[in-house]
Formats: C-alpha cells, structure tokens, sequence
C-alpha cells in the first residue's frame, strides 16, 4: 500500500521535508490533501474523530497501513531506514534525528522571522516587530546554524560531500530545502554570505541533481514557494532594505 501524507494544500510547509524523502527514494506515496476528500479526513484525525488510536497535533502526519506518524522528524526517523535514506546502525540513526532536529529548530525561527508576536494575525499586523526579528535572524541566527551544518559537513567521512556516512540521507535532503528556503526568503543576505558556505551551496546543488529529486522539482508536484508557507519573501525583511 502507497503511504498517505496528510499535510495542507497548497503550500509546501513543513510536509516539503517529507515529500522529498518519498520523491528521493522513488517511493509510492499520496499526497491526500490534494484530493477532494483529503483535507476533510485530516481534520477528523486531528479532531479524534476518525475512530484511530492516534490524535495528531497537527499535520503533517504519515499513514502507513494502520500506523500513523506525526511530526517531520518522527516521521523521517520512521521512514529513514524503510527508504534507504539513512545507515542502519543505531548511532547513525540518532545522530541523524538530532541533525533533523536541529534543523526543526531552524525552520521554526525562520517562520517567526514574518509572525514574530502570534501566528493568529496577519503579517501586516507585526511588521515592525517583524522587520527587528529579521534583522536579528540574518545577522545571528543565521550564521549560528548554517555555521554549524557546514562544520558537520566538513568532518564528515563522506566521500561525497554528505553529512552523515558514506550516502544521502533524509537529512542532506532537509538541508537541501532549508536553502532553498532561505535563498527565496532572503536572497540579498544569502547572496551576500555565499561564500561562507561552500559546502553546503555544494550539497544544495549535488542534490538538486539527482534524478528523482531533478524530475520532482519540474513537476506538478512541487509546489511554488509562496507568502503562505514557512519561507516568504518579504523585500522589507531581507538584508539592505
């Protein structure tokens, strides 16, 4: 059975991270927000409704069979050694999802850089507040972690230019959306600090080439960054605005 991805239509969000796993490894999955019913079924299993042993906090979540998984780290270390897409010892495995969980943390600061106060009002409500966060994320934070995955890639014993072992792991592919975010949200600052990360503008290109992940990325089924997603392009919030 193909797995079932529950995450909201329309925008790439967190559920990105998820679909590049499946996309990488060639496997059978739906994405069922996409289809007239989906969005409904979700909601009935983030309301308890749906008759299941798992409430999900929120999406996304993964389906497999009766099992269902929530978060995108708990589903990547679920997915991981089913898709190829991580080593199979145990030490490799949790060095992995502490990687995935650092870049959970990452992801969640740069939504807060556009809905620092509350993700209840609209953008235009805290630009102000907005505009300081920004700042402090480009100047600071952004350094901070992307300094830190780039000191991970250059210890790595990969042959390849990979994180973790001798392959891709869901966690190259992570990073991979990470700058791509990153470049659509703030081009001016990334553009500016392009040579502080030779590594991974390596990795981000190694794995825009792989062929599955190449075709992904031409198709339908990659969505379009957009200002409704956890990237967004705010000229006013990017470096020398």
């Amino acid at each position: 059975m193909p797995y079932e991805l529950y995450y909201w239509d329309g925008i790439q969000g967190r559920g990105e991270f998820i679909r590049l796993a499946l996309e990488d490894a060639g496997a059978k999955y739906i994405d069922k927000c996409r289809s007239s019913t989906g969005t409904q079924v979700m909601m009935e299993f983030l309301k308890g409704s749906h008759g299941h042993d798992h409430m999900p906090f929120a999406p996304p979540f993964l389906k497999d069979g009766e099992l269902v998984v929530s978060h995108v780290a708990n589903i990547l270390f679920y997915l991981g050694p089913k898709l190829g897409l991580v080593p199979e010892d145990e030490k490799s495995r949790l060095i992995a999802n502490g990687l995935q969980l650092t870049i959970t943390d990452f992801v969640s600061e740069a939504h807060d850089t556009h809905h620092p106060i509350s993700t209840g009002d609209y953008y235009e409500d805290q630009k102000t507040e907005a505009k300081a966060r920004s700042t402090a994320f480009i100047k600071d934070r952004i350094p901070k972690f992307l300094g830190y995955f780039e000191r991970m890639l250059s210890t790595s014993p990969s042959d390849e230019g990979f994180i973790l072992g001798n392959g891709l792991t869901y966690v190259d592919l992570s990073l991979f959306q990470v700058m791509e975010g990153l470049h659509y949200a703030f081009p001016k600052a990334m553009k500016a600090s392009e040579g502080s990360y030779p590594r991974l503008a390596a990795l981000r290109e190694k794995v825009s080439k792989r062929p599955n992940i190449a075709a992904y990325l031409k198709s339908g089924r990659r969505l379009p960054f957009s200002e409704s997603g956890i990237f967004r392009h705010y000229p006013e919030l990017d470096l020398g605005d």
